[in-house]
Parts: C-alpha cells; structure tokens; sequence
C-alpha cells in the first residue's frame, strides 16, 4: 500500500477574513457532526456518539474554532479537501499548525459541547 504524506493540520476560526463572526453560531459543532464518521477503525453503522479526533470543535475565548488534524488525509483525502475548501468557501481565518498531529492550537474544548 502505497503511504499519504502527512498534510498540514490547521485550525479554522469562526471568523472571515472580513473579520465578521461566522454564522450560524453552532456551525463548528454542526460540521464536526458531519465529520464524525472519519475516526480510526470506524464502521458505517458505528452506534458511538461523539466527534472524531481528527475534527474537533473549540474555542478561543468566545470563537467557535475547529481543528483539523492533518492525519485525515491519511484516512480519507476528500474529507480533508472538504474540510480545506469549507474554509476557503467561506472565506474563513485558517492558521497552520504544522505537519501531522495538531497540537492545541491555544483553544480549549467548548464545555458546552457533546465530546
């Protein structure tokens, strides 16, 4: 089997590059609901509840963030280009955390979300 190369892991923040909040307000949750499925060993009908740990929501004081850990691609390339082009698609603020496993990027989990 031929090996992905690492990508870049980044964090999408709630705001556009106009500076505007992002909306609606629960879009990070709603999104990491989407990408719940792409988790190491995952089945179709797998009767867990939570996010995957390659796309999870935070914040950063009262930003709504998502970050996107670069080993997506290695378990489905067109999740992370979704993930790549939902940000550029709206024009939201993406910061680099580097190659491979994303690192906490200054944000905390959002206590009010389902982990």
């Amino acid at each position: 089997m031929i090996e992905r190369p690492l990508a870049r892991s980044f964090l999408i923040v709630g705001v556009t590059t106009a500076g505007k909040a992002f909306r609606p307000s629960d879009w990070a949750e709603r999104i990491c609901g989407v990408m719940a499925p792409y988790r190491p060993g995952a089945r179709a009908s797998s009767p867990h509840l939570g996010y995957s740990p390659y796309v999870m929501p935070r914040l950063r004081g009262d930003v709504r963030c998502v970050i996107v850990d670069g080993r997506l691609n290695q378990i489905e390339p067109m999740a992370y280009q979704f993930m790549v082009g939902f940000a550029r698609d709206n024009d939201l603020t993406v910061e680099d955390l580097g190659d491979g496993q994303a690192p906490s990027a200054a944000a905390r989990p959002a206590a009010t979300l389902v982990r």
